[in-house]
């Protein structure tokens, strides 16, 4: 028996009744792999080359300007991206020690970028006016651009 699906422009599609499921495959890291430097890990997706498998072999490879927001979310990638690689590796002593600076360097950079600019999110200590309504919103991209 065959049922009818539904796609995302509104269309009907046939689907067998026992299509195979998808099988993902996502490489288990070594101990102490290689990795990039955070501002091209930003870039690729991932801190870890052999995790680096770009869609269609279409790679990113274009560089984000140096600006403090792009030091801050580029330094927010590095800890996500090794927090992940603690997960599995807990007694990597080494990507531990890189966590804990990183942790240091993202805090610093957080605390210049809200101080210089505007709040990153309600848990930034600010004085004065309450300005976490103030315009631009991270994501008007025109307001917010960087020289």
């Amino acid at each position: 028996m065959q049922r009818k699906r539904m796609d995302s422009n509104g269309a009907y599609g046939i689907l067998p009744e026992k299509a195979p499921l998808a099988n993902p495959y996502v490489p288990f890291q070594p101990d102490d792999p290689p990795m990039y430097e955070p501002p091209k890990g930003l870039i690729r997706g991932t801190m870890y080359p052999g995790l680096d498998l770009p869609f269609k072999g279409m790679a990113n490879k274009q560089e984000k300007a140096d600006t403090p927001k792009t030091r801050l979310q580029t330094l927010g990638f590095a800890l996500q991206e090794l927090a992940l690689y603690l997960d599995t590796h807990r007694d990597d002593s080494v990507a531990l020690d890189m966590y804990r600076t990183y942790q240091k360097l993202y805090h610093n950079c957080m605390m210049e970028y809200s101080e210089g600019c505007r709040p990153i999110n309600h848990g930034t200590p600010t004085e004065g006016e309450y300005r976490w309504l103030d315009d631009p919103w991270p994501w008007e991209y025109c307001a917010n651009k960087e020289g």
